[in-house]
């Protein structure tokens, strides 16, 4: 077989498994068939860029699908410099295919079918190794209603803590919603994660991880000289509907537009922090909820890729 039939070839292979990745959602498979389907979803994504094969939504669509599978690539172990060659030659043949060749457009064809299942989706599950993101597509019913579009649950000893992206009321954006099980009231909070300009790869410290070899979320950031922090830009009693699973009062401070764009970027294994200030006899108090960072950005996408 020719080289550029051999790349034919591959392109319908993919398509396939993109349209039914799609209809499903979009999950990956661990290990190196997770690396595969990175492989497959990277190339058709840039296809479909340089080609200018589908809707916004559908390039949404492919980026979260190809989101997901560069995080459930890095799960299983997969290094990420060779997810990153892996990525740079499903780029490379995208870009010798012709935007033209029947090949392609038949393998377009059949992702765009794929969509047509996906793009209906209204909600999404999004699992990692120690919580999952969900995501949801169903609008505010009304100005003055805030919802959550992704959201991860988690806690600060007692306290309930939900995080994620809200919709509705008071604008999009990252926010954290917090019933503290002693009724005190933050005067502030700052979301820490990593800062790539001082670490450019993940701290995931093996010698907390459990006899299973999972490393708690406490153990997924890096030292302080390697973080950067994002103060809560807003505090505001939350409504109703965004409290915290049976809770009765609770906080939503909200985090600037960067804090989100940063959180998208890091790697799918690490973790941010959390931080509610309260005024102390002594100094400021701490109360610290971790937030696996997972498949966000896959979340994120899936957001972007339904009605608006």
């Amino acid at each position: 077989m020719s080289r550029a039939r051999s790349l034919f070839a591959a392109v319908l292979a993919l398509s396939g498994g993109l349209t039914a990745a799609l209809a499903c959602g979009g999950a990956a498979r661990a290990g190196p068939a997770a690396s595969e389907l990175y492989y497959e979803r990277t190339l058709m994504l840039t296809a479909g860029q340089r080609c200018g094969l589908f809707t916004p939504p559908l390039m949404a669509a492919l980026a979260s699908a190809q989101a997901q599978a560069r995080g459930a690539a890095l799960r299983a172990g997969t290094a990420p410099a060779s997810l990153d060659a892996t990525g740079g030659r499903a780029r490379a043949k995208a870009m010798a295919v012709a935007c033209g060749s029947p090949d392609l457009s038949m393998a377009a064809a059949r992702v765009r079918a794929g969509f047509q299942g996906y793009g209906a989706l209204r909600s999404m599950d999004f699992p990692g190794d120690m919580a999952a993101w969900r995501a949801d597509r169903t609008a505010p019913r009304g100005p003055d209603q805030t919802v959550w579009r992704l959201v991860q649950s988690t806690r600060a000893g007692w306290d309930s803590v939900d995080f994620g992206l809200t919709a509705g009321r008071g604008g999009p954006g990252l926010a954290a919603v917090a019933a503290f099980a002693d009724g005190a009231q933050p005067y502030a909070a700052r979301l820490v994660m990593r800062d790539p300009a001082q670490a450019a790869a993940p701290f995931l410290d093996p010698r907390t991880a459990d006899a299973r070899g999972r490393i708690p979320l406490s153990g997924r950031l890096p030292p302080r000289w390697a973080t950067q922090a994002f103060a809560a830009s807003g505090r505001a009693p939350a409504g109703r509907e965004m409290l915290p699973a049976g809770a009765k009062s609770a906080w939503m401070l909200r985090f600037p537009p960067a804090a989100e764009a940063a959180l998208a970027g890091l790697d799918p294994r690490e973790a941010v922090a959390v931080e509610f200030l309260f005024p102390g006899r002594a100094g400021d108090q701490v109360r610290t909820a971790y937030v696996e960072v997972g498949d966000f950005a896959a979340g994120r996408a899936f957001l972007a890729a339904g009605p608006h």
